[in-house]
Protein backbone atom coordinates (compact mmCIF):
# COMPACT_ATOMS: atom_id res chain seq x y z
CA UNK A 1 0.00 0.00 0.00
CA UNK A 2 1.58 3.36 -0.70
CA UNK A 3 0.79 6.21 1.76
CA UNK A 4 -1.35 6.47 4.55
CA UNK A 5 -4.20 8.60 3.45
CA UNK A 6 -7.82 7.82 4.62
CA UNK A 7 -8.54 5.91 1.46
CA UNK A 8 -5.74 3.78 2.06
CA UNK A 9 -6.11 2.96 5.53
CA UNK A 10 -10.03 2.16 5.03
CA UNK A 11 -8.89 -0.52 1.95
CA UNK A 12 -5.75 -1.79 4.09
CA UNK A 13 -8.38 -2.34 7.11
CA UNK A 14 -10.67 -3.95 4.73
CA UNK A 15 -8.20 -6.13 3.09
CA UNK A 16 -6.75 -6.92 6.44
CA UNK A 17 -9.92 -8.38 7.66
CA UNK A 18 -10.07 -10.67 4.65
CA UNK A 19 -6.92 -12.26 5.01
CA UNK A 20 -4.94 -10.33 3.59
CA UNK A 21 -0.81 -9.26 5.08
CA UNK A 22 -0.85 -5.05 4.35
CA UNK A 23 2.20 -3.39 4.66
CA UNK A 24 1.50 0.46 4.62
CA UNK A 25 4.08 2.83 3.23
CA UNK A 26 4.22 6.75 4.10
CA UNK A 27 6.66 8.59 2.90
CA UNK A 28 5.85 11.28 5.91
CA UNK A 29 6.04 10.56 9.82
CA UNK A 30 2.44 10.23 10.27
CA UNK A 31 -1.14 8.68 8.77
CA UNK A 32 -4.41 10.78 7.49
CA UNK A 33 -3.48 12.70 4.31
CA UNK A 34 -5.05 15.93 4.58
CA UNK A 35 -6.67 15.20 7.51
CA UNK A 36 -3.83 16.66 9.79
CA UNK A 37 -3.94 19.00 12.96
CA UNK A 38 -1.48 22.05 13.71
CA UNK A 39 -1.24 22.39 17.55
CA UNK A 40 0.72 25.07 19.04
CA UNK A 41 0.71 26.40 23.11
CA UNK A 42 -2.25 24.50 23.85
CA UNK A 43 -4.20 25.85 20.81
CA UNK A 44 -5.14 22.92 18.24
CA UNK A 45 -6.64 23.56 14.25
CA UNK A 46 -7.97 20.88 12.02
CA UNK A 47 -6.02 22.16 8.73
CA UNK A 48 -8.15 19.75 6.24
CA UNK A 49 -11.71 18.86 6.57
CA UNK A 50 -13.47 20.59 9.38
CA UNK A 51 -16.57 18.73 9.12
CA UNK A 52 -17.95 15.34 8.26
CA UNK A 53 -21.22 14.33 6.05
CA UNK A 54 -21.98 10.65 5.31
CA UNK A 55 -20.82 9.44 8.60
CA UNK A 56 -22.54 6.05 7.21
CA UNK A 57 -19.45 5.56 5.43
CA UNK A 58 -17.16 5.37 8.35
CA UNK A 59 -19.70 3.36 10.42
CA UNK A 60 -19.73 0.93 7.48
CA UNK A 61 -16.12 0.53 7.56
CA UNK A 62 -16.38 -0.22 11.28
CA UNK A 63 -18.68 -2.23 11.14
CA UNK A 64 -16.99 -4.42 8.65
CA UNK A 65 -13.18 -4.59 10.51
CA UNK A 66 -14.19 -4.91 14.08
CA UNK A 67 -16.66 -5.61 16.92
CA UNK A 68 -16.21 -2.10 17.86
CA UNK A 69 -18.62 0.34 16.35
CA UNK A 70 -17.78 3.81 15.19
CA UNK A 71 -19.23 5.60 17.94
CA UNK A 72 -17.69 3.28 20.26
CA UNK A 73 -13.96 5.00 19.21
CA UNK A 74 -14.68 8.64 18.28
CA UNK A 75 -17.59 10.86 19.41
CA UNK A 76 -19.71 11.87 16.36
CA UNK A 77 -21.83 14.93 17.27
CA UNK A 78 -24.36 16.53 15.22
CA UNK A 79 -23.89 20.27 14.61
CA UNK A 80 -26.82 22.76 14.87
CA UNK A 81 -26.66 24.34 13.13
CA UNK A 82 -25.63 23.29 10.31
CA UNK A 83 -23.76 26.42 8.94
CA UNK A 84 -24.58 30.12 9.19
CA UNK A 85 -23.89 32.24 5.78
CA UNK A 86 -23.49 36.18 5.60
CA UNK A 87 -24.03 37.09 1.95
CA UNK A 88 -22.76 40.34 -0.04
CA UNK A 89 -25.39 42.33 0.90
CA UNK A 90 -24.84 41.58 4.39
CA UNK A 91 -28.00 39.43 4.72
CA UNK A 92 -27.67 36.53 6.95
CA UNK A 93 -29.14 32.80 8.17
CA UNK A 94 -28.93 30.42 9.33
CA UNK A 95 -29.61 26.63 8.28
CA UNK A 96 -30.58 23.70 10.57
CA UNK A 97 -29.12 20.56 10.80
CA UNK A 98 -30.87 18.02 8.31
CA UNK A 99 -34.23 19.26 8.03
CA UNK A 100 -35.43 20.60 4.70
CA UNK A 101 -38.45 22.38 6.35
CA UNK A 102 -36.38 24.23 8.94
CA UNK A 103 -33.96 25.42 5.58
CA UNK A 104 -37.02 26.61 3.96
CA UNK A 105 -38.23 28.29 6.88
CA UNK A 106 -35.17 30.04 7.77
CA UNK A 107 -34.64 31.23 4.20
CA UNK A 108 -38.17 32.45 4.02
CA UNK A 109 -37.58 34.32 7.01
CA UNK A 110 -34.29 35.60 6.31
CA UNK A 111 -34.23 36.46 2.43
CA UNK A 112 -37.78 36.54 1.87
CA UNK A 113 -41.11 34.97 1.46
CA UNK A 114 -40.48 32.10 -1.45
CA UNK A 115 -37.21 31.96 -1.70
CA UNK A 116 -37.35 28.71 1.29
CA UNK A 117 -39.68 27.12 -1.50
CA UNK A 118 -37.40 27.57 -4.13
CA UNK A 119 -34.48 26.18 -2.29
CA UNK A 120 -36.85 23.41 -0.92
CA UNK A 121 -37.84 22.73 -4.61
CA UNK A 122 -34.20 22.64 -5.65
CA UNK A 123 -33.24 19.87 -2.71
CA UNK A 124 -36.39 17.98 -4.40
CA UNK A 125 -35.02 18.08 -7.38
CA UNK A 126 -31.46 17.40 -5.98
CA UNK A 127 -32.45 14.34 -4.17
CA UNK A 128 -33.88 12.29 -7.56
CA UNK A 129 -30.02 13.72 -9.12
CA UNK A 130 -28.83 11.12 -5.69
CA UNK A 131 -30.90 8.53 -6.01
CA UNK A 132 -30.11 8.58 -9.99
CA UNK A 133 -26.84 8.23 -9.16
CA UNK A 134 -25.69 7.12 -5.76
CA UNK A 135 -25.19 3.80 -6.80
CA UNK A 136 -23.28 3.94 -10.11
CA UNK A 137 -21.72 7.00 -8.56
CA UNK A 138 -20.47 6.05 -5.30
CA UNK A 139 -20.97 2.69 -4.77
CA UNK A 140 -19.81 0.20 -7.55
CA UNK A 141 -16.46 0.68 -9.31
CA UNK A 142 -16.57 2.23 -12.29
CA UNK A 143 -17.42 -0.09 -14.83
CA UNK A 144 -15.79 0.26 -18.47
CA UNK A 145 -19.69 1.68 -19.81
CA UNK A 146 -19.17 4.60 -17.71
CA UNK A 147 -20.27 6.93 -20.34
CA UNK A 148 -23.49 5.77 -18.97
CA UNK A 149 -22.62 8.20 -15.99
CA UNK A 150 -21.18 10.81 -18.68
CA UNK A 151 -23.76 11.04 -21.29
CA UNK A 152 -27.07 11.72 -19.23
CA UNK A 153 -27.49 14.75 -16.94
CA UNK A 154 -29.26 13.08 -13.88
CA UNK A 155 -30.65 16.76 -12.08
CA UNK A 156 -33.74 17.19 -13.42
CA UNK A 157 -34.26 21.19 -14.04
CA UNK A 158 -37.29 22.65 -14.72
CA UNK A 159 -37.87 23.78 -18.25
CA UNK A 160 -36.52 27.11 -18.84
CA UNK A 161 -38.44 29.41 -21.93
CA UNK A 162 -35.51 31.64 -22.97
CA UNK A 163 -36.69 33.52 -26.57
CA UNK A 164 -38.62 31.19 -28.53
CA UNK A 165 -36.74 28.19 -27.18
CA UNK A 166 -36.86 25.91 -23.74
CA UNK A 167 -34.23 24.56 -22.39
CA UNK A 168 -32.91 22.80 -19.26
CA UNK A 169 -29.97 23.89 -16.84
CA UNK A 170 -27.36 21.57 -18.21
CA UNK A 171 -24.81 23.66 -15.50
CA UNK A 172 -24.99 24.37 -12.25
CA UNK A 173 -25.10 28.37 -12.75
CA UNK A 174 -27.84 27.90 -15.25
CA UNK A 175 -29.44 26.13 -12.28
CA UNK A 176 -29.04 29.04 -9.94
CA UNK A 177 -29.88 31.33 -12.10
CA UNK A 178 -33.03 29.98 -14.15
CA UNK A 179 -34.34 28.00 -10.86
CA UNK A 180 -33.27 29.70 -7.91
CA UNK A 181 -32.91 33.24 -9.24
CA UNK A 182 -32.34 35.16 -5.86
CA UNK A 183 -28.74 36.20 -5.69
CA UNK A 184 -28.00 34.93 -1.99
CA UNK A 185 -29.33 30.91 -3.57
CA UNK A 186 -27.34 31.28 -5.79
CA UNK A 187 -24.53 32.12 -3.92
CA UNK A 188 -25.69 29.50 -1.23
CA UNK A 189 -25.27 27.17 -3.90
CA UNK A 190 -22.12 27.90 -5.56
CA UNK A 191 -20.63 28.24 -2.60
CA UNK A 192 -20.85 24.11 -2.05
CA UNK A 193 -19.22 23.99 -5.75
CA UNK A 194 -16.56 26.62 -4.89
CA UNK A 195 -14.94 24.56 -1.69
CA UNK A 196 -13.85 21.77 -3.96
CA UNK A 197 -12.90 24.81 -6.52
CA UNK A 198 -15.68 23.74 -9.06
CA UNK A 199 -16.48 26.67 -11.35
CA UNK A 200 -20.34 26.89 -11.38
CA UNK A 201 -19.93 28.28 -15.38
CA UNK A 202 -18.47 24.52 -16.48
CA UNK A 203 -19.70 22.72 -13.43
CA UNK A 204 -23.01 19.92 -14.48
CA UNK A 205 -26.27 20.28 -13.00
CA UNK A 206 -25.34 16.95 -10.94
CA UNK A 207 -23.34 18.70 -8.75
CA UNK A 208 -26.84 19.32 -7.05
CA UNK A 209 -26.14 16.97 -4.77
CA UNK A 210 -23.47 17.99 -3.19
CA UNK A 211 -25.92 20.45 -1.04
CA UNK A 212 -28.11 17.67 -1.04
CA UNK A 213 -25.49 15.33 1.25
CA UNK A 214 -25.67 17.80 3.74
CA UNK A 215 -29.11 18.79 3.75
CA UNK A 216 -30.44 15.04 4.14
CA UNK A 217 -27.96 13.34 6.03
CA UNK A 218 -26.98 15.97 8.51
CA UNK A 219 -23.09 17.52 9.23
CA UNK A 220 -21.03 16.02 12.17
CA UNK A 221 -18.31 16.77 13.83
CA UNK A 222 -15.53 14.20 15.65
CA UNK A 223 -14.87 15.89 19.17
CA UNK A 224 -11.79 16.25 19.88
CA UNK A 225 -11.06 17.58 15.78
CA UNK A 226 -11.57 15.44 12.75
CA UNK A 227 -8.00 14.33 13.30
CA UNK A 228 -9.95 12.01 15.75
CA UNK A 229 -10.99 10.43 12.95
CA UNK A 230 -8.31 9.94 11.53
CA UNK A 231 -6.47 8.01 14.33
CA UNK A 232 -9.59 5.70 15.23
CA UNK A 233 -9.06 4.75 11.61
CA UNK A 234 -5.33 3.82 11.82
CA UNK A 235 -6.12 2.11 15.39
CA UNK A 236 -8.25 -0.15 13.75
CA UNK A 237 -6.07 -0.54 11.24
CA UNK A 238 -2.89 -1.46 13.88
CA UNK A 239 -5.81 -3.77 15.52
CA UNK A 240 -6.29 -5.58 12.18
CA UNK A 241 -2.77 -5.95 12.21
CA UNK A 242 -1.82 -3.65 9.40
CA UNK A 243 1.87 -2.91 9.24
CA UNK A 244 2.59 0.76 8.95
CA UNK A 245 6.07 2.16 7.62
CA UNK A 246 6.60 5.91 7.98
CA UNK A 247 9.14 7.84 6.62
CA UNK A 248 9.09 5.50 3.47
CA UNK A 249 9.41 6.90 0.17
CA UNK A 250 8.20 4.68 -3.14
CA UNK A 251 10.35 4.98 -5.93
CA UNK A 252 8.75 2.63 -8.20
CA UNK A 253 6.12 -0.25 -8.59
CA UNK A 254 8.10 -3.63 -9.43
CA UNK A 255 6.44 -5.70 -12.50
CA UNK A 256 7.15 -9.33 -12.92
CA UNK A 257 5.58 -11.37 -15.41
CA UNK A 258 3.47 -8.40 -16.40
CA UNK A 259 1.69 -7.95 -13.42
CA UNK A 260 2.18 -5.62 -10.19
CA UNK A 261 5.08 -7.30 -7.79
CA UNK A 262 6.20 -4.89 -5.49
CA UNK A 263 7.83 -1.84 -4.47
CA UNK A 264 10.82 -0.32 -4.75
CA UNK A 265 11.96 2.08 -2.08
CA UNK A 266 14.02 5.34 -2.28
CA UNK A 267 16.73 3.92 -0.03
CA UNK A 268 17.04 1.05 -2.48
CA UNK A 269 15.02 -1.39 -0.49
CA UNK A 270 13.04 -3.92 -2.52
CA UNK A 271 9.67 -4.89 -1.27
CA UNK A 272 7.49 -8.28 -3.04
CA UNK A 273 3.88 -8.47 -2.59
CA UNK A 274 1.21 -9.45 -4.72
CA UNK A 275 -1.07 -7.04 -4.81
CA UNK A 276 0.27 -3.25 -5.04
CA UNK A 277 -2.61 -0.54 -4.20
CA UNK A 278 -1.42 2.98 -5.09
CA UNK A 279 -1.83 6.63 -4.58
CA UNK A 280 -3.19 8.96 -6.68
CA UNK A 281 -3.06 7.66 -10.85
CA UNK A 282 -1.38 10.57 -12.17
CA UNK A 283 1.47 9.46 -9.88
CA UNK A 284 0.96 6.12 -9.56
CA UNK A 285 2.29 6.31 -13.60
CA UNK A 286 5.36 7.88 -12.68
CA UNK A 287 5.95 5.19 -10.49
CA UNK A 288 4.97 2.72 -13.12
CA UNK A 289 7.91 4.33 -15.09
CA UNK A 290 5.55 5.54 -17.31
CA UNK A 291 3.37 2.41 -17.89
CA UNK A 292 -0.21 3.31 -19.11
CA UNK A 293 -2.77 2.68 -16.23
CA UNK A 294 -5.90 3.31 -18.61
CA UNK A 295 -6.81 2.76 -22.43
CA UNK A 296 -8.06 5.46 -24.70
CA UNK A 297 -11.90 3.96 -24.14
CA UNK A 298 -11.39 4.31 -19.82
CA UNK A 299 -11.49 7.40 -17.53
CA UNK A 300 -7.65 8.96 -17.49
CA UNK A 301 -5.75 11.13 -14.58
CA UNK A 302 -5.82 15.06 -15.20
CA UNK A 303 -2.95 16.79 -13.92
CA UNK A 304 -3.39 17.52 -10.32
CA UNK A 305 -1.79 20.56 -9.74
CA UNK A 306 -4.37 21.88 -12.16
CA UNK A 307 -6.98 21.33 -9.30
CA UNK A 308 -7.32 24.51 -6.75
CA UNK A 309 -6.01 24.14 -3.58
CA UNK A 310 -6.76 26.10 -0.17
CA UNK A 311 -5.11 28.51 2.00
CA UNK A 312 -6.04 27.97 6.02
CA UNK A 313 -5.08 29.92 8.61
CA UNK A 314 -5.45 28.78 12.06
CA UNK A 315 -6.00 31.97 14.51
CA UNK A 316 -5.38 31.50 18.15
CA UNK A 317 -7.89 33.94 19.71
CA UNK A 318 -8.05 35.68 23.14
CA UNK A 319 -11.71 36.02 24.77
CA UNK A 320 -14.13 33.33 25.18
CA UNK A 321 -16.28 31.67 22.06
CA UNK A 322 -19.47 32.81 22.33
CA UNK A 323 -22.09 30.26 23.25
CA UNK A 324 -24.22 30.72 20.72
CA UNK A 325 -21.59 30.84 17.84
CA UNK A 326 -22.31 28.41 14.83
CA UNK A 327 -19.63 25.93 14.15
CA UNK A 328 -19.42 27.00 10.48
CA UNK A 329 -19.44 30.26 8.87
CA UNK A 330 -19.42 31.32 5.08
CA UNK A 331 -18.59 34.74 4.06
CA UNK A 332 -20.14 34.60 0.14
CA UNK A 333 -17.41 36.89 -1.79
CA UNK A 334 -19.18 40.48 -2.50
CA UNK A 335 -18.42 39.98 -6.14
CA UNK A 336 -18.50 36.08 -6.93
CA UNK A 337 -17.53 36.72 -11.07
CA UNK A 338 -14.45 38.96 -9.99
CA UNK A 339 -13.32 35.80 -7.57
CA UNK A 340 -13.32 32.98 -11.07
CA UNK A 341 -11.88 35.59 -13.16
CA UNK A 342 -9.15 35.93 -10.93
CA UNK A 343 -8.71 31.62 -10.97
CA UNK A 344 -9.05 32.27 -14.56
CA UNK A 345 -5.77 34.23 -14.04
CA UNK A 346 -4.00 31.96 -11.49
CA UNK A 347 -4.13 34.01 -8.99
CA UNK A 348 -5.88 34.33 -5.51
CA UNK A 349 -8.89 36.02 -5.64
CA UNK A 350 -8.87 39.92 -4.15
CA UNK A 351 -11.77 39.21 -1.90
CA UNK A 352 -12.68 35.55 -1.52
CA UNK A 353 -15.08 33.75 0.26
CA UNK A 354 -14.02 32.76 3.20
CA UNK A 355 -15.04 29.61 5.58
CA UNK A 356 -14.73 29.80 9.47
CA UNK A 357 -14.59 27.01 11.63
CA UNK A 358 -14.65 27.64 15.35
CA UNK A 359 -15.44 24.29 17.25
CA UNK A 360 -17.05 24.67 20.50
CA UNK A 361 -14.28 22.17 21.55
CA UNK A 362 -12.09 22.48 25.19
CA UNK A 363 -9.84 19.76 23.44
CA UNK A 364 -8.69 22.92 21.26
CA UNK A 365 -7.95 25.77 23.03
CA UNK A 366 -6.03 26.08 26.34
CA UNK A 367 -8.52 27.23 28.65
CA UNK A 368 -12.14 28.90 28.02
CA UNK A 369 -11.00 32.05 28.09
CA UNK A 370 -9.15 31.60 24.17
CA UNK A 371 -10.62 30.05 21.15
CA UNK A 372 -9.07 28.52 18.35
CA UNK A 373 -10.88 29.26 15.20
CA UNK A 374 -9.31 28.45 11.45
CA UNK A 375 -10.54 30.37 8.09
CA UNK A 376 -9.94 28.29 5.10
CA UNK A 377 -10.54 29.75 1.48
CA UNK A 378 -10.33 28.02 -2.30
CA UNK A 379 -6.96 29.10 -4.28
CA UNK A 380 -5.09 28.28 -6.75
CA UNK A 381 -2.44 25.17 -6.40
CA UNK A 382 1.08 25.66 -6.19
CA UNK A 383 1.60 24.77 -9.80
CA UNK A 384 -0.37 27.97 -10.95
CA UNK A 385 0.51 30.78 -8.31
CA UNK A 386 3.47 30.83 -6.27
CA UNK A 387 2.91 30.91 -2.81
CA UNK A 388 6.13 30.54 -1.40
CA UNK A 389 6.95 34.31 -3.01
CA UNK A 390 7.74 36.61 -0.24
CA UNK A 391 4.72 37.74 1.90
CA UNK A 392 2.32 36.06 -0.31
CA UNK A 393 0.97 33.83 1.90
CA UNK A 394 0.52 36.69 4.61
CA UNK A 395 -1.17 39.18 2.29
CA UNK A 396 -3.69 37.11 0.94
CA UNK A 397 -4.12 35.78 5.33
CA UNK A 398 -4.79 39.21 5.88
CA UNK A 399 -7.70 39.62 2.81
CA UNK A 400 -9.19 36.41 4.56
CA UNK A 401 -9.05 37.54 7.95
CA UNK A 402 -10.64 41.04 7.12
CA UNK A 403 -13.35 38.95 5.30
CA UNK A 404 -13.88 37.21 8.31
CA UNK A 405 -14.36 39.79 9.93
CA UNK A 406 -17.56 40.97 8.28
CA UNK A 407 -19.40 38.03 10.42
CA UNK A 408 -17.01 38.04 13.63
CA UNK A 409 -15.53 41.57 14.21
CA UNK A 410 -12.84 42.47 15.81
CA UNK A 411 -10.64 39.28 15.04
CA UNK A 412 -7.24 41.20 14.50
CA UNK A 413 -7.76 42.69 18.00
CA UNK A 414 -8.14 39.13 19.56
CA UNK A 415 -5.30 37.36 17.44
CA UNK A 416 -2.28 36.11 19.79
CA UNK A 417 -0.42 34.49 16.65
CA UNK A 418 -1.30 32.88 13.30
CA UNK A 419 -0.60 29.58 11.17
CA UNK A 420 -0.64 29.99 7.36
CA UNK A 421 -0.97 27.05 5.40
CA UNK A 422 -1.05 26.75 1.83
CA UNK A 423 -0.97 24.94 -1.54
CA UNK A 424 3.01 23.95 -0.86
CA UNK A 425 1.92 22.53 3.13
CA UNK A 426 -1.12 20.36 0.99
CA UNK A 427 1.78 18.93 -1.30
CA UNK A 428 4.37 18.26 1.48
CA UNK A 429 1.55 16.01 3.61
CA UNK A 430 -0.44 14.75 0.71
CA UNK A 431 2.40 14.30 -2.19
CA UNK A 432 -0.43 16.09 -4.97
CA UNK A 433 1.15 18.02 -7.51
CA UNK A 434 1.04 21.84 -6.84
CA UNK A 435 -0.99 21.00 -3.46
CA UNK A 436 -4.45 20.46 -5.05
CA UNK A 437 -8.08 19.50 -4.00
CA UNK A 438 -9.89 17.08 -5.49
CA UNK A 439 -12.92 17.25 -5.95
CA UNK A 440 -16.31 14.46 -5.63
CA UNK A 441 -16.91 12.70 -8.87
CA UNK A 442 -19.74 14.10 -10.57
CA UNK A 443 -22.01 12.49 -13.50
CA UNK A 444 -23.04 14.31 -16.89
CA UNK A 445 -20.44 17.00 -18.69
CA UNK A 446 -19.22 13.79 -20.77
CA UNK A 447 -17.21 12.13 -18.30
CA UNK A 448 -15.24 15.59 -17.34
CA UNK A 449 -16.09 15.45 -13.59
CA UNK A 450 -15.84 11.30 -13.04
CA UNK A 451 -12.33 10.17 -11.58
CA UNK A 452 -10.39 6.65 -13.22
CA UNK A 453 -11.44 3.33 -11.96
CA UNK A 454 -9.67 1.84 -8.88
CA UNK A 455 -8.49 -0.93 -10.98
CA UNK A 456 -5.59 -0.58 -13.85
CA UNK A 457 -4.26 -1.98 -17.23
CA UNK A 458 -1.44 -3.94 -15.22
CA UNK A 459 -3.07 -7.03 -13.38
CA UNK A 460 -2.33 -6.55 -9.25
CA UNK A 461 -1.97 -3.03 -9.27
CA UNK A 462 -5.28 -0.47 -7.86
CA UNK A 463 -5.56 2.89 -7.02
CA UNK A 464 -7.49 4.70 -4.25
CA UNK A 465 -8.31 7.59 -2.48
CA UNK A 466 -9.48 11.20 -3.80
CA UNK A 467 -7.71 11.51 -7.25
CA UNK A 468 -9.53 7.77 -8.20
CA UNK A 469 -12.84 7.09 -8.02
CA UNK A 470 -15.50 8.22 -6.71
CA UNK A 471 -13.24 11.54 -5.97
CA UNK A 472 -12.52 13.69 -3.18
CA UNK A 473 -14.00 14.44 0.11
CA UNK A 474 -13.94 12.32 3.24
CA UNK A 475 -16.67 10.08 2.75
CA UNK A 476 -15.62 9.62 -0.80
CA UNK A 477 -12.17 8.70 0.64
CA UNK A 478 -14.07 5.84 2.47
CA UNK A 479 -15.98 4.82 -0.24
CA UNK A 480 -12.52 4.47 -2.45
CA UNK A 481 -10.85 1.69 -0.12
CA UNK A 482 -14.06 -0.13 0.11
CA UNK A 483 -13.95 -0.40 -3.87
CA UNK A 484 -10.43 -0.98 -4.03
CA UNK A 485 -10.43 -3.45 -1.16
CA UNK A 486 -13.63 -5.28 -2.95
CA UNK A 487 -11.79 -5.32 -6.27
CA UNK A 488 -9.09 -7.12 -4.74
CA UNK A 489 -10.69 -9.61 -2.78
CA UNK A 490 -13.49 -10.29 -4.96
CA UNK A 491 -11.98 -9.82 -8.55
CA UNK A 492 -13.43 -8.37 -11.62
CA UNK A 493 -16.69 -9.80 -9.98
CA UNK A 494 -17.18 -7.56 -7.63
CA UNK A 495 -20.44 -5.16 -7.82
CA UNK A 496 -19.94 -3.04 -4.73
CA UNK A 497 -20.88 -2.88 -1.17
CA UNK A 498 -24.80 -4.30 0.06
Amino acid sequence: MIGAGMGAMAAAARLAVAGHRVAVYERTETYGGAVRRFEREGFGFDTGPGLLTLPAVYRDLFIKTGKEPLEACVELVQVDPSSRHVFADGTEVALPNASRAGVVAALDEALGSGAGGRWGDFLVRAREAWDRTRRPLLEEPLWPNWSVLADREPYPAVPHKRLLRTRRAGTLGEVGAWELRDPRLVALLDGYALAYGLDRAGTPASAAVLPYMEHAFGTWYVRGGMRELARAVYERCLARRVEFRFGAEVAGVLEKDGRAAGLELADGTVEEADTVVGTGPWRLGELAHGRELYGAEQVEPGPEGMSPGRVVVCLALRGARKADAAHRTVVHAPDRQAEWDAFGLGEPPPRPTVRIDRPDDPALRPDDAHESMVLTATVPSQMLYNWTAPGAADAFADRMVAVAERAIPGLRERTLWREVRTPVHTLEETGAEGGGVPAPALAGAEGTFLRPSNSTRIPGLFTVGGWSHPGGGLPHAGMSGALAAGLIVDGPEFRGSQ
